[in-house]
C-alpha cells in the first residue's frame, strides 16, 4: 500500500501557467487553475503504475506562513496573478467534492504537512510518495520508503536520487538551502556560495555548525574556501535563520488517521455540482467511485 501526499499549491501553479484553454465558470470566474487541478488528481488515480488508495492534499491557503514574520522577504503573494489567488478557496471545496483530504495550511506551509505526514505514517506503508518537485522536501526522504516524486519530468527521487539531484544527503538539505539559498521560497543564501562548493562542505561536515571556521581547516577542495569561511563566520546568523526557514515541521497535528485518508470515491452531489458550476460535461463520469 502506498501514500500518496501531494502538494496542492504547487498543481494549482502548474495548471494555472499550463498551455490548457482559458476557462470560466458560469459567473464569469476565471476556473482554469481549478479544473486543471481536478483533472490533474483524476489523472493520478487513474494511474495503474501509482496504484492510488490513500490521498491528501496540501494548500497554501494563504501563501504567507510564520516564516514571513521571521524572514519579511521570504514567499508571499505579493505579485501573484488575482485571478488565479481568488481560486484557493474553490479549488481546497473542488479536491474535498472529489472525495481527497485536504490540509489548507494558514500559519504552516503545505510542505510542513507533506513532511509531517511523510515521517508519521513511513512505517504503516510500503511507500509514500510525496509528489512535488520542491527541493526541500528532500529533507525527508528515507531510502525508498519515503520518496519524491516529480510528475512533470517523470522523476522519483529515493534517497540516492536526493544525493544525485543535490549533492547532499536528505539531512543537509536545510543547511545546504541556507548557503545556496531557494529563490522559490526567497531564501537568498550566502554570497559566494555555489551548489558545487557547498554541496562538497556539507556532504563532509554535515551540518553548518560543524563546519571548520577557518578555510585551510577544511578537509575538502573548494575554490575560495578561506573567503568561504569568512563569509560563513561574519553571517552566521543570517545563515541559521535561512536553515530554520528551510527545515520543515515535522509535527503538525494532522487530525487524520492513515485509514481516514483512503481514497473511498468522490462526493456524488457536491463533485457533480462542481462539474455544473464550472460547465464540465466530461468531469462528471470520471470519478472511478462514489463515497455518497
Amino acid at each position: 500500500m502506498r501514500l500518496h501526499l501531494v502538494d496542492g499549491t504547487y498543481e494549482l501553479f502548474r495548471a494555472h501557467f499550463s498551455k490548457r484553454p482559458d476557462r470560466t465558470d458560469r459567473d464569469g470566474n476565471d476556473v482554469k487553475a481549478t479544473v486543471g487541478l481536478v483533472n490533474g488528481l483524476l489523472q493520478l488515480l487513474e494511474d495503474d503504475e501509482e496504484q492510488v488508495t490513500h490521498v491528501a492534499v496540501a494548500f497554501d491557503n494563504p501563501i504567507e506562513s510564520w516564516r514571513n514574520e521571521r524572514f519579511p522577504a521570504y514567499k508571499d503573494s505579493t505579485g501573484v496573478d488575482p485571478a488565479l489567488l481568488a481560486q484557493f478557496d474553490a479549488a481546497e471545496e473542488a479536491v474535498r467534492s472529489l472525495g481527497m483530504t485536504v490540509w489548507s495550511m494558514r500559519e504552516y506551509e503545505a510542505d510542513d504537512a507533506l513532511g509531517t505526514a511523510a515521517v508519521r505514517f513511513a512505517d504503516e506503508v510500503e511507500q509514500v510518495r510525496i509528489l512535488t518537485p520542491d527541493k526541500d522536501l528532500g529533507q525527508v526522504v528515507r531510502g525508498q520508503r519515503i520518496v519524491q516524486v516529480d510528475r512533470l519530468r517523470s522523476k522519483v527521487y529515493d534517497e540516492d536520487g536526493v544525493r544525485d539531484r543535490l549533492g547532499v544527503p536528505p539531512a543537509s538539505v536545510p543547511d545546504l538551502l541556507a548557503l545556496v539559498g531557494d529563490t522559490a521560497d526567497g531564501i537568498p543564501g550566502l554570497k559566494g556560495f555555489g551548489k558545487v562548493g557547498a554541496a562538497a562542505v556539507l556532504t563532509r561536515y554535515g551540518h553548518l555548525e560543524d563546519i571548520p571556521t577557518v578555510g585551510a581547516a577544511w578537509e575538502v577542495d573548494v575554490r575560495g574556501a578561506a573567503r568561504l569561511a569568512a563569509t560563513l563566520v561574519e553571517q552566521r546568523e543570517q545563515a541559521l535563520l535561512y536553515r530554520e526557514l528551510a527545515t520543515l515541521a515535522l509535527n503538525l497535528p494532522l487530525p487524520e488517521s492513515l485509514e481516514q485518508l483512503a481514497w473511498a470515491g468522490a462526493r456524488r452531489e457536491a463533485w457533480l455540482a462542481f462539474c455544473e458550476r464550472v460547465g464540465s460535461e466530461s468531469l462528471r463520469e470520471r470519478p472511478a467511485a462514489w463515497s455518497a
